[in-house]
C-alpha cells in the first residue's frame, strides 16, 4: 500500500522540533502494524499538496492546532481535496483536525465543546461494529482538543464516543474512517505536550491530565491495527 499522508500541523514552536513531526508519528503509528508500507508526506498546511490522488491506496489527514474554521487558503483546499477523493471512494482516515475537516467539508458542522478541553488520555467506546471486524469496544486514546464534530455528515455514521464527545469518530461508506484523538501519539509525546501547553489550558485541566497520564496508556497498536484493515477494506471495496 501506498500511504498520502496530509500533515496539517501548524506548530513551528520550538517544542515542535524538539518532537517528530506529524508525518513521521503517523508514518511510525501505521508501520506499527503494517512495516511495509509506504508513505508519503504532503505538508499541506504549507500548500505542499498531492497532484494526483490515484497514485495512493490510502490518505490519512493529521491533527492540527488550527481550526478547520479558520480562513486559510490551505484549509480551503484541503476541504476541496477531501471533497475529490470521497467522490473516488479511496480511503481516507482523519485524526483530530482531520476527523473534522472531513466532517466539514462533506456537509457536517464543529462547536466548541461544552464541557471545557478533552486533554490526556480519555476513555473511548465503540458504537457500532466497524465493517471491516469487531465492535471497538472501551479503549484509552490520548487527545488535546476543544472543538469538536456537532453535527455529522449526511450518510455518516457514529462509530465511536468518548468522555464529553458524542462524535468522536464516525464512518461514511467503506472508504472513511475518522476519530477525534490522536492514537499516533506516544505516551512520552503527550506527556511532554501537556506539559507544554499547562498554561494555555489551565492548571485544572492539566492537573487532570497528569493524574490519568501517570496510570492509563492508549491502546495505539489496536487502533493502527483498525486503520490498516480500514485501508485493506476500503480498497478492495473501491468501483472498478
Amino acid at each position: 500500500m501506498k500511504i498520502a499522508i496530509l500533515m496539517t500541523n501548524t506548530d513551528e514552536s520550538d517544542f515542535a522540533q524538539r518532537h517528530p513531526k506529524d508525518g513521521e508519528k503517523f508514518t511510525d503509528f501505521i508501520q506499527l502494524v503494517r512495516p511495509e508500507w509506504e508513505t508519503v508526506v504532503f505538508s499541506v498546511k504549507d500548500g505542499n499538496f498531492p497532484s494526483d490522488i490515484t497514485e495512493f491506496d490510502g490518505f490519512m489527514i493529521t491533527g492540527s492546532p488550527a481550526s478547520v474554521g479558520d480562513s486559510a487558503d490551505w484549509i480551503d483546499r484541503l476541504l476541496s481535496l477531501i471533497q475529490d477523493i470521497h467522490v473516488r471512494k479511496v480511503p481516507m482516515f482523519g485524526a483530530c483536525f482531520g476527523h473534522q475537516a472531513i466532517a466539514v467539508a462533506l456537509g457536517g458542522t464543529l462547536s466548541r465543546n461544552p464541557q471545557g478541553w478533552g486533554h490526556g488520555v480519555l476513555r473511548t467506546w465503540g458504537v457500532e461494529p466497524f465493517p471491516w471486524g469487531d465492535q471497538m469496544g472501551e479503549i484509552d486514546l490520548y487527545a488535546s482538543h476543544i472543538e469538536q464534530v456537532s453535527q455529522l455528515p449526511s450518510g455518516a455514521c457514529r462509530i465511536a464516543s468518548s468522555e464529553g464527545c458524542e462524535n468522536a469518530g464516525f464512518i461514511l461508506g467503506n472508504h472513511i474512517f475518522t476519530i477525534q484523538h490522536h492514537p499516533e501519539m506516544t505516551h512520552d509525546f503527550i506527556s511532554a505536550l501537556v506539559d507544554e501547553l499547562e498554561d494555555y489550558v489551565g492548571y485544572d485541566v492539566t492537573k487532570h491530565a497528569r493524574t490519568e497520564l501517570s496510570t492509563r496508556r492508549a491502546d495505539r497498536e489496536k487502533f493502527a491495527q483498525w486503520v490498516a484493515q480500514f485501508i485493506e477494506h476500503g480498497a478492495s471495496k473501491r468501483p472498478s
